[in-house]
């Protein structure tokens, strides 16, 4: 499995310098996310990757379908024609958390509690959107988030809730994410990468800190700073049959301070040190 840098892990860079950074810096691959392809352009943004002879290993995001109404829907749409236009192996998309709950938001009075209704919108808005993205050759990847962050952004905690969701599709339609960072706690999940097989759309590592900071987004950390035991994760990922990229997500506010030609030379060397 080759390594990709997924582009929020050097937050500042933009399209063009993530890309030049991938290829100064030996990597094959990077995550893309849409709202710096929209301020480098769609086209351009394309025209970059394909250029540098680089691979986009996913493009970060679509989803937030708990909301259920039509302009989730139509974003979701634009999402997939950009992750084809991108040639992204993939289009992860986070669920979103329950209606009216806003990330890092404490809920209001119109917030709703219903989480098994919550769940029950992800399942009717795949049913429409799973169809429009294979007939584009795109496939969703679904990212299970770690519990804490349910109420307001994701709704699915575990691998096994994603791959129940992906079930009813071809898995060339709809795979899932193993994240080390939202999963490593799961008692079940070895079990269920070993399910998941050719699901698996996407492997991201970072680790998880401790304690988390007060903004438990910022929690994730490079790897070998936190708690997480990677090798085992990894095997179970490799003997599964995915054979695609590794790509390192991290949101932490010192990483992303931090000089982004230090942070890619580190994020080699724990790649190769820690994840195997």
């Amino acid at each position: 499995m080759s390594l990709s840098l997924n582009q929020r892990t050097t937050k500042r860079w933009t399209v063009e310098q993530a890309v030049a950074g991938c290829v100064r810096h030996g990597i094959e691959a990077v995550g893309l996310w849409r709202e710096e392809v929209a301020e480098q352009g769609l086209a351009e943004s394309a025209k970059l990757v394909r250029e540098a002879g680089l691979r986009v290993s996913s493009l970060c995001r679509g989803g937030f379908l708990t909301r259920g109404d039509r302009a989730a829907l139509d974003d979701n749409r634009r999402a997939v024609d950009e992750a084809a236009e991108l040639g992204a192996a993939c289009l992860v998309l986070v669920v979103g958390g329950l209606p009216g709950v806003a990330p890092g938001q404490a809920p209001g009075a119109a917030a709703s509690r219903d989480l098994a209704g919550a769940r029950a919108t992800v399942a009717a808005v795949l049913d429409v959107l799973a169809p429009y993205a294979g007939e584009r050759g795109v496939r969703l990847a679904l990212e299970p988030l770690h519990p804490v962050y349910c109420p307001d952004r994701a709704v699915v905690s575990t691998l096994g809730q994603a791959l129940d969701l992906a079930a009813p599709y071809p898995q060339e339609w709809v795979g899932v994410v193993v994240d080390t960072f939202h999963v490593w706690w799961d008692p079940q999940v070895f079990e269920q990468i070993a399910r998941a097989g050719a699901r698996i759309a996407s492997y991201q590592v970072c680790d998880y800190l401790h304690p988390l900071p007060a903004d438990v987004l910022l929690g994730r950390g490079m790897m070998g700073d936190g708690v997480i035991d990677f090798p085992p994760l990894t095997r179970a990922v490799l003997a599964a049959g995915y054979g695609g990229d590794i790509e390192v997500e991290i949101f932490n506010a010192e990483v992303w301070a931090a000089d982004p030609d230090e942070v890619v030379t580190t994020m080699k060397e724990r790649h190769a040190r820690v994840v195997f």
